[in-house]
């Protein structure tokens, strides 16, 4: 199948949480996280400046194997499949097997995820990649089994905190939106009853202001008619 045709199949049957591997010809491979309707989430190239996008791709053209090189700092993005780096013979697939955890529940998965999109970090091999970031996502723990002479799902706990600490930000600054939120909605639900009560009170004493005026007209009435009555008892 050509690129096309394993995005294709990606799509028809992935599900968000899934681990996208790009496995390159050189025996190296790049790791995402599946984010539904064709797009992965995976560490790429952060915005650079004309000289080192210049040496980047100078060296890209040398080593035409490598797909996207990660010079210094790499900034987690979700792009569509179709637009990633690859090299001539890379393979995609979804690659849920090549870890000893159990996935997380999705909804924690998508709280990682999208509590790091955007952020930039420095990259390093052995102990900051895209299989690192993957992984973190799916699992809560940030593994590489692609290290040289390194044990297999042995976590890297330094990458884990890392990630981790901006979630945890992240949520704690999502908590206290929620908090102002509800207290605006209870402030503002009070001063509606306040307005409510004084209307109310005001619409009372007018009423009762119009009942007596009412009422005062009607004795005025009824003495103007008593003392004509009067009056005409008299002449009689």
């Amino acid at each position: 199948m050509n690129y096309q045709q394993q995005v294709d199949e990606i799509v028809s049957s992935g599900k968000f949480g899934d681990l996208i591997e790009f496995s390159y010809p050189i025996g190296y491979s790049h790791w995402g996280v599946y984010d539904g309707d064709g797009n992965v989430v995976h560490f790429a190239v952060t915005d650079q400046g004309q000289l080192l996008s210049s040496v980047r791709n100078s060296l890209q053209q040398m080593f035409p194997v490598c797909g996207d090189l990660l010079l210094g700092e790499t900034r987690i993005r979700r792009v569509p499949l179709r637009d990633v780096n690859i090299p001539k013979g890379a393979h995609v697939f979804i690659s849920n097997n090549r870890h000893a955890f159990t996935p997380s529940a999705s909804q924690e998965m998508k709280l990682r995820c999208n509590a790091l999109i955007g952020h930039e970090f420095p990259y390093h091999l052995f102990n900051f990649n895209c299989e690192h970031f993957a992984t973190f996502v799916r699992y809560g723990k940030a593994v590489c089994n692609q290290i040289p002479l390194r044990r297999k799902n042995v976590e890297c706990l330094e990458a884990t905190t890392t990630f981790s600490n901006i979630v945890s930000s992240k949520e704690a600054a999502q908590d206290d939106s929620a908090t102002t939120t509800t207290f605006s909605n209870i402030l503002s639900s009070k001063e509606a009853q306040d307005d409510s009560a004084t209307t109310t009170t005001f619409s009372n004493i007018v009423s009762s202001k119009e009942a007596a005026q009412d009422d005062s007209t009607t004795t005025t009435f009824s003495n103007i008619v008593s003392s004509k009555e009067a009056a005409q008892d008299d002449s009689t």
